[in-house]
């Protein structure tokens, strides 16, 4: 698991990893609605992490802990 930032506004994220200095558009996200936020998100680059959902964040930026499903190439 890594600690993540996400930041922006609503249907409009962005993904950092502080520990390697990766910043990336979240151009998809599982869950995006007030009740139910998270869930496996891909970046721009082709890499997939998951974020355990839960209600969407009162304001951004949110730091979390996600697991990596997949790196990018």
């Amino acid at each position: 698991m890594a600690n993540i930032m996400i930041q922006g506004s609503k249907g409009a994220y962005v993904f950092y990893l502080p520990k390697r200095d990766l910043e990336d558009n979240i151009v998809s996200m599982e869950f995006d609605t007030p009740e139910k936020w998270g869930g496996e998100i891909r970046l721009n680059n082709g890499g997939t992490y998951y974020i355990e959902p839960q209600a969407a964040p009162a304001r951004l930026p949110i730091s979390l802990r996600a697991k990596r499903l997949d790196a990018a190439e």
